[in-house]
């Protein structure tokens, strides 16, 4: 059997995660599978997200919903 995780990040503590959790949840993925880390994406130095990676195996299916590509992603195009 496999378990389905889902990963939210903000950038900022006040920003809304209520609609990515949202997607997520409509994907399937179950509220106690949700890591949400609300800091800069520079590095992957995340409190939610190194759990995360603790925890997911390699059967297991990870989901994330991007609203936008990071900036450092699109200077590699431009």
């Amino acid at each position: 059997m496999f378990e389905i995780y889902g990963y939210v990040r903000v950038s900022a503590k006040n920003q809304n995660v209520t609609r990515q959790i949202m997607a997520l949840e409509n994907f399937g993925v179950l509220t106690k599978n949700i890591f949400i880390d609300r800091q800069s994406g520079k590095d992957f130095e995340r409190p939610a997200y190194q759990r995360l990676i603790t925890i997911i195996q390699p059967a297991d299916v990870l989901v994330v919903k991007i609203y936008r590509s990071p900036r450092t992603q699109l200077q590699r195009y431009y």
